[in-house]
């Protein structure tokens, strides 16, 4: 799969080169395995688990709006049946003004 071409084809702004680099490098190892690869949007556990993982600890947020940003990103995504960590990680940092966190500074 190339992720370049998946952010681009969602993302709502110009690419952040520099973040999607980051990015790439710091899950390079969830990418790499078949079963985490892939964010799978019927799953509730799996929905917590990117709210509890990735938008509270990595990105920091407290907010209530946190799930409806999640299914909000499902449904942009509903045309792809797998949907890239990459590219849905990415898409949330991006909707909350966070891709400067994966920088390299």
């Amino acid at each position: 799969m190339d992720h370049l071409a998946d952010v681009k084809k969602f993302a709502k702004k110009p690419l952040n080169e520099a973040a999607f680099a980051g990015m790439s490098k710091s899950y390079a190892l969830v990418m790499s395995k078949p079963d985490t690869r892939y964010v799978a949007c019927s799953d509730p556990a799996e929905l917590d688990r990117v709210r509890e993982n990735f938008l509270k600890k990595k990105l920091g947020l407290k907010t209530a709006d946190l799930d409806a940003s999640v299914k909000a990103t499902c449904e942009h995504m509903k045309a792809d049946k797998t949907k890239s960590r990459l590219t849905f990680y990415y898409l949330l940092a991006e909707h909350y003004g966070k891709l400067d966190l994966f920088v390299k500074k």
